[in-house]
């Protein structure tokens, strides 16, 4: 029985330029409580053991006011009352949105956890990407949170920005470290489909940074966060000792867990499935059939195999051979014997430990990497 729980908000403010999330935008209150009591009569059609790690995505969490706020943690407390004693409970915010009296009454409800949207410590790049708080609302918002008692702060920076520099980044990262957060996320700017970025590209009005200026970019933060003593333990993640993300590593070893609302992804006995993402169908589903899975698939073994590798090789601990015999009875080396030993000839890949894990270079090349192990 999966352990571990995901739920999704999608409500925020105003859509970023570079997102292709499932995201809602609105003003109109009536939307969240219809939203909120959809995902409480999908929550409760489950019956859970003890759960060890929640957290809630988005959108953005905390564009819920109080109320709504005190309602979903209601929902989540009686859906959820057995809980682990070392629960990792998580909530996303935006620092924009955020207040005392809701970091309390989150803290209360068991959130122990914050994932801060903070993107940039430079003002002129927040507004360029289309992100509604400032450098000064990062700050209070991470100071808010630890007079609320909660210590447990991630945040996240994004770099191949419009315009960023080297010296912009190296700016924020300085700012991140100065206040001392336990832990952070960085993620290369991706241009998606149907977002406000990708029709500048179409235009040719986007202007982004080079591939080696972007790689250099990529090195200065990894350079940066071990000398200010953080673990970088997958690709896109860093940490103190003890502070790693228990939720996201679920995702990365191939474990089970469940996905609640719109466009949520859950993995239950063996079956991947995915809810509607409209959020106005999510709600329209569960009123009329109870049900919001718009597909869903069972993984065949060769299949969980693959994911185990790809997955797994995000993390720089690597893949475990004995954990790959205990889950599917087969020894690594004969079931991806071929693509192992090509691309630790090409030096992407070693041994460590007893693991096989990607190399330094290996994880600049991370998705030729994983590629690798999927069927044709």
């Amino acid at each position: 029985m999966a352990n571990a729980v995901y739920i999704h908000i999608p409500f925020c403010m105003n859509r970023c330029f570079y997102c292709d999330f499932h995201t809602y935008v609105t003003r109109e209150p009536q939307v969240v409580w219809n939203y909120l009591q959809a995902l409480e009569k999908e929550i409760g059609k489950h019956s859970a053991g003890e759960i060890h790690t929640i957290y809630v995505g988005g959108g953005t969490p905390t564009f819920l006011d109080v109320k709504q706020m005190d309602y979903l943690l209601s929902i989540i407390e009686k859906a959820f009352p057995k809980r682990g004693k070392e629960l990792e409970f998580t909530m996303e915010a935006n620092p924009g949105t955020i207040d005392q009296e809701k970091l309390r009454l989150m803290k209360q409800g068991g959130v122990n956890r914050l994932s801060y949207g903070v993107q940039s410590f430079h003002d002129g790049l927040l507004k360029k990407i289309g992100r509604n708080h400032s450098r000064n609302q990062s700050y209070l918002a991470i100071e808010e949170a630890r007079k609320a008692g909660i210590e447990n702060i991630s945040i996240d920076l994004m770099f191949g920005l419009p315009d960023q520099t080297m010296e912009m980044l190296e700016e924020s990262l300085r700012e991140a470290f100065q206040l001392k957060i336990p832990h952070l996320s960085v993620y290369s700017l991706k241009v998606e489909e149907n977002t406000v970025f990708s029709k500048w590209e179409r235009k040719g009005t986007l202007s982004l940074p080079d591939e080696d200026t972007e790689f250099m970019m990529f090195k200065q933060i990894i350079a940066r966060a071990e000398e200010e003593g953080f673990h970088w333990y997958e690709i896109s993640n860093f940490a103190r000792n003890g502070y790693e993300s228990k939720h996201n590593q679920v995702y990365w070893e191939n474990r089970e867990y469940y996905g609640f609302g719109a466009g949520a992804h859950g993995y239950l006995d063996g079956v991947r499935y995915a809810n509607i993402g409209s959020t106005m169908k999510y709600i329209k589903e569960m009123k009329d059939k109870n049900s919001a899975i718009e597909q869903s698939q069972r993984v065949s073994i060769m299949e969980q195999m693959e994911e185990f590798m790809m997955l797994g090789l995000r993390m720089l601990r690597g893949v475990s051979p004995r954990e790959f015999h205990e889950r599917y009875g087969k020894e690594l080396k004969d079931t991806f014997g071929s693509p192992i030993d090509e691309f630790v000839t090409k030096g992407l890949l070693e041994w460590k430990d007893e693991s096989l894990r990607l190399t330094r270079n290996g994880v600049f090349l991370g998705n030729n990497v994983f590629a690798g192990f999927l069927s044709d």
